[in-house]
């Protein structure tokens, strides 16, 4: 039997990743499980150099405070009260090991990400953050597609075959 005592749903505020929450929070009121949100921050400090004419610092923390009130957004008062919701911001150098080492260090069960369904040449060329946690990921994930199935919870089902 599959046990779910933790669910990571990775989110960049993309259409595929408000799909993949919503198919943690069916999950996670399914299995009783703990929801966790995760939003990876590229870490830009590493990324551009003084040149650009702004302080780095100051734009990091500029989009750490503005990942969190979009992450806070996205949990709504039925998830906070429904659900043990745990919401994160973190931010990282790569975002997939992001994804990934927050799953090892918090025993996650399943990792949930939106998939933006690229064509197969931009998928060669430049890859993707759920391919990457994909393929390195602790434990397993379930990539979902913006528009792809529903998913109906066990009990949504039994309910159904009794009417």
């Amino acid at each position: 039997m599959v046990v779910l005592k933790n669910i990571l749903v990775a989110t960049d505020f993309s259409d595929p990743s408000t799909v993949a929450l919503a198919y943690g929070r069916d999950l996670a009121r399914s299995y009783s499980a703990t929801l966790h949100v995760l939003h990876v921050v590229e870490d830009v400090t590493m990324r551009y150099s003084p040149e650009i004419g702004f302080a780095i610092p100051d734009l990091q923390k500029d989009l750490e405070k503005a990942s969190w009130r979009d992450l806070e957004a996205l949990i709504t008062a039925d998830d906070r009260t429904t659900l043990k919701v745990v919401p994160v911001v973190e931010t990282r150098v790569n975002v997939a090991s992001g994804v990934t080492d927050y799953a090892k260090a918090n025993a996650i069960d399943l990792i949930i990400v939106g998939t933006h369904g690229r064509g197969a040449v931009k998928q060669f060329l430049m890859g993707s953050v759920a391919e990457r946690v994909v393929r390195t990921a602790p434990c397993p994930v379930l990539a979902v597609r913006t528009n792809e199935r529903e998913f109906i919870a066990p009990d949504a089902l039994v309910t159904a075959a009794k009417a």
